[in-house]
């Protein structure tokens, strides 16, 4: 395989994006607490949690009380609302769109309810393309995405809302999901309903979309784009694929499937895990030896465990996580109290970024009022989720998209250079070494600038219906740290221009 190297770079880290009720009854809440084993996959999760500043009031949105089960109807529950939006930007009237909140009652489960934004393209609304936003974790909600990264709007440090310039409804209607069931504003009252797989996941988001589309006739025309990052890179290819076989099955409403992008996404675990001290190398995290010690006494037994995990079932793929992770916490012991969302960032304690102002807003009655969510309380990132998840975090999802690929569906890869937990290195070297009828003309195409208005801010790689780009000057959440740059990104893909 003909190797790619990038232009220089200075730091480049690992990450893979975390989101996450209702009112539980006493004896069955249950608060993360501060003693958790962080090396155990429940330890992880609560260790996540709290980088982000984040305190959910629950482990999971499961609402154990008989009185929510009269409020499962069938099909969708929706309103239009309108919040106060104050300070500074460039938007519209609130009146020129519309803005929806709405749940989905999840028909293959016992209780479950979906809870999802719906904005409007502030341009062109008619013809502009659709766009779903899948937020990681497992188990973080979407609305992490919303008002820290690509959403109309943000919110401000005195809890008011301001206009997002670059906002991708600037580009697109837009679509933020919960999910899966129990993050967010989605809940159920069986904890059976609680997601371990991708073949559920995928499913309840096609029968979503088959709902959204009915309630929303006048967007069936439109191109629809699946997008996301960090656990997405999971969520993202099962769902095109499960869109895909909708269609070609002429099962329900046609999704005009035009394309996905992932950013900064887990996808191929074995290919990702192993570019771990490759890329701390690089980014000087870890020193030569370290590197040669980790990759000859760690890496193989991952590989191993990998290759277990794709015969074995659950258990086999949750013991592969706990060998697999055991690379990424020696470069962490080594690297100290670097952010592995974006290393050139030191973390203060636990805490990596501060997301509190999201969950007091949302947490605010009025606020809960405008979205139609008045009994429910809001779970930032689940816990609960990210834990029934651990059988699906090492299964490989890019196996299904050469096929995709092949059908015209076009894939954007795109990756800040300075996380470490999805870095940019694995992200390209498991799209390099994907099989599909292009492969070798991919690998042997020309690196050319990215600019985002007169700056260059990345490197591009595509042949076809691919394309690779590494955003510069961005970590895990590339809308965020370059916002600018992530819209000229999303709209000239879709547009035919990336």
């Amino acid at each position: 395989m003909e190797a790619f190297h990038f232009l220089s770079f200075t730091l480049l880290l690992f990450s893979c994006s975390f989101s996450a009720a209702l009112r539980y009854p006493a004896s069955h809440r249950n608060e993360i607490g501060p003693d958790s084993n962080t090396h155990s996959v429940n330890g992880q999760a609560e260790r996540l949690i709290r980088s982000l500043n984040l305190f959910p009031k629950h482990e999971a949105n499961l609402v154990l009380n008989d009185r929510f089960a009269a409020k499962n109807a069938p099909g969708i529950t929706e309103k239009q609302f309108s919040l106060n939006v104050t300070g500074g930007g460039n938007g519209p009237s609130i009146q020129q769109f519309g803005h929806y909140a709405g749940h989905y009652s999840l028909p293959t489960t016992k209780a479950a309810k979906m809870f999802y934004f719906f904005f409007e393209s502030r341009v062109n609304k008619s013809n502009a393309p659709v766009v779903i936003w899948l937020t990681g974790g497992p188990g973080c909600a979407s609305e992490l995405a919303l008002f820290y990264e690509n959403g109309p709007f943000q919110i401000r440090d005195d809890m008011s809302l301001q206009w997002n310039d670059h906002g991708w409804d600037q580009a697109a209607n837009i679509l933020y999901v919960d999910q899966p069931t129990g993050t967010g504003f989605s809940y159920t009252t069986d904890d059976s309903d609680i997601r371990r797989n991708e073949t559920d996941v995928s499913n309840d988001l096609y029968s979503f979309l088959q709902e959204f589309f009915k309630g929303h006739s006048g967007y069936v025309k439109n191109d629809f784009y699946i997008t996301g990052e960090s656990y997405a890179g999971h969520y993202i290819p099962a769902l095109a694929s499960r869109i895909h076989k909708g269609n070609s099955d002429n099962e329900g409403i046609h999704v005009n499937l035009k394309g996905f992008a992932i950013g900064n996404g887990l996808t191929d675990p074995e290919i990702q895990y192993k570019a771990y001290p490759d890329y701390a190398l690089a980014a000087k995290l870890i020193s030569k030896s370290d590197h040669d010690s980790i990759t000859s006494n760690l890496v193989p037994p991952c590989q191993s465990a990998i290759s277990a995990c794709d015969f074995g079932g659950e258990d086999a793929c949750t013991e592969a996580f706990s060998t697999c992770q055991e690379i990424f916490n020696s470069i962490m012991e080594t690297a100290g109290s670097i952010n592995y969302y974006d290393v050139r960032k030191q973390c203060e304690g636990s805490l990596c970024y501060d997301f509190s102002r999201m969950e007091q807003f949302l947490s605010d009655d009025r606020v809960k009022s405008a979205l139609g969510v008045k009994d429910v309380d809001f779970v930032s990132c689940s816990s609960a989720v990210h834990n029934a998840m651990m059988g699906d975090w090492m299964v490989d999802y890019e196996t299904g998209i050469p096929n995709l690929l092949e059908n015209g569906i076009k894939v954007l890869i795109y990756a800040g250079e300075y996380d470490l937990i999805c870095n940019w290195m694995g992200n390209l070297n498991w799209v390099n070494a994907m099989k599909w009828s292009g492969q070798a003309k991919f690998q042997g195409a020309s690196i050319v600038p990215f600019v985002a208005g007169n700056a260059k801010s990345g490197e591009l790689k595509s042949y076809g219906p691919l394309a690779f780009l590494k955003v510069y000057n961005a970590g895990h959440m590339v809308p965020m740290d370059q916002p600018k740059a992530a819209l000229q990104m999303i709209q000239g893909w879709m547009q035919g221009k990336i």
